[in-house]
């Protein structure tokens, strides 16, 4: 199955399957193991990608639709693969009212992807965030634990080009 545009291909190791089998053998049988084996499948492959889920899903007995619920319906589980450099712009109010939707829009057409995606190299994921705590500096983005604040379109090239 080819991947979507803007997402990775799927490339378990064979090491990463089997930290996640024993992860699932040590707490399948406990009652609402269901969370404590995504958050490990997640600390060992990054994300939970279909292929993820339908290994605990066969080793559980969880339906897949109960997987992808709760992986789905908690803001500490992805999906797909975040890049080695994770932007995150704020589109909470005070960011929103001073221009960070153009930021966001010129954002996933610089990087070539859309909110939740990462770039085919891995390098960028793009995410819209509701609010960072710099109100003072909006609108803001977030590169891994980098803030830039007070941005424009403008900005965008030179803060991008500082991550090559």
């Amino acid at each position: 199955m080819a991947a979507k545009k803007g997402t990775v291909p799927f490339s378990g190791t064979k090491e990463q399957e089997e930290a996640l089998m024993q992860a699932i053998a040590e707490l399948k049988d406990e009652k609402g193991a269901l969370m404590p084996i995504l958050q490990k499948a997640q600390d060992i492959y990054g994300y939970l990608p279909i292929e993820v889920q339908k290994m605990i899903s066969d080793e559980t007995g969880i339906p897949m639709e109960k997987i992808y619920g709760v992986a789905t319906f908690y803001s500490q589980f992805t999906l797909n693969p975040k890049g080695k450099y994770r932007i995150s712009v704020c589109l909470g109010t005070a960011c929103y009212v001073k221009g960070s939707g153009d930021i966001y829009n010129a954002l996933m057409e610089k990087l070539g992807i859309v909110g939740g995606e990462c770039t085919p190299d891995g390098k960028f994921s793009l995410d819209a965030c509701r609010c960072v705590g710099a109100c003072g500096l909006a609108p803001v983005m977030m590169i891994n634990d980098e803030v830039y604040g007070r941005l424009t379109v403008d900005d965008l090239d030179g803060i991008l080009a500082k991550y090559d």
